[in-house]
């Protein structure tokens, strides 16, 4: 997160993979020594998964691996200092765990995509806002022909282009503009994005780029 000051009213917010999230003023991290500070504390089955910049007004948009969503507002998330666990997102079930958390002011989709290449766009607003600490909605309808969901983005914010960049475990990618992904609404299963004979690996957003010759 590359950083020019450390104002006063804003924050890190991390999401860990089993449902917890934390903030904390972005001040507490000015003087990292060059061995690094501690940022967070973690139960040994726990892992960081995603940290992003906030200013305590924005809303948070959790997704997890068996299709659930959930959306609430960061100042339901009590600040807390660098060296602490922070508090539960979303209740999950057994097996499940968080593979994804956005600000609901990067985009105006939620993108989804599924171990098996299976993906869709919905509208942000079909994600209503909820308490923090529920157990969400269903993003994705999840079958045998999906899998579980491996990835979630935020994507179509105003003006601006964008490309996905979709990797397999194989070192397969593709690459599709993002307008060219179905628009369909929550509880569906979406539609194939990506054939491979394994799993999706990672997804990433790039800057649109016209093919050669265009």
């Amino acid at each position: 997160i590359p950083m020019r000051k450390y104002e006063k009213g804003h924050y890190l917010f991390m999401a860990t993979k089993k449902g917890l999230v934390k903030k904390t003023p972005l001040e507490e991290y000015e003087n990292v020594r060059k061995t690094g500070l501690a940022a967070i504390a973690l139960r040994d089955d726990d892992e960081l998964i995603e940290v992003k910049t906030t200013d305590n007004e924005k809303e948070i948009i959790l997704v997890t691996k068996f299709g659930q969503c959930i959306r609430f507002k960061e100042n339901d998330v009590r600040t807390t200092g660098r060296v602490s666990m922070g508090v539960r997102g979303i209740n999950l079930l057994d097996g499940d765990e968080v593979v994804g958390m956005q600000i609901c002011t990067q985009g105006d989709y939620l993108l989804v995509v599924s171990e098996n290449g299976m993906g869709k766009r919905t509208p942000e607003e079909d994600y209503r806002t909820q308490t923090r600490g529920g157990k969400g909605i269903i993003a994705m309808a999840l079958t045998e022909k999906t899998g579980d969901l491996v990835c979630m983005k935020a994507v179509g914010a105003s003006d601006i282009e964008e490309d996905v960049m979709i990797i397999s475990s194989e070192g397969t990618i593709i690459r599709l503009p993002v307008e060219q992904i179905s628009e369909i609404s929550r509880n569906t299963q979406g539609v194939r994005l990506m054939r491979t004979e394994d799993r999706v690996a990672s997804v990433a957003i790039v800057p649109h780029v016209e093919p050669d010759g265009e």
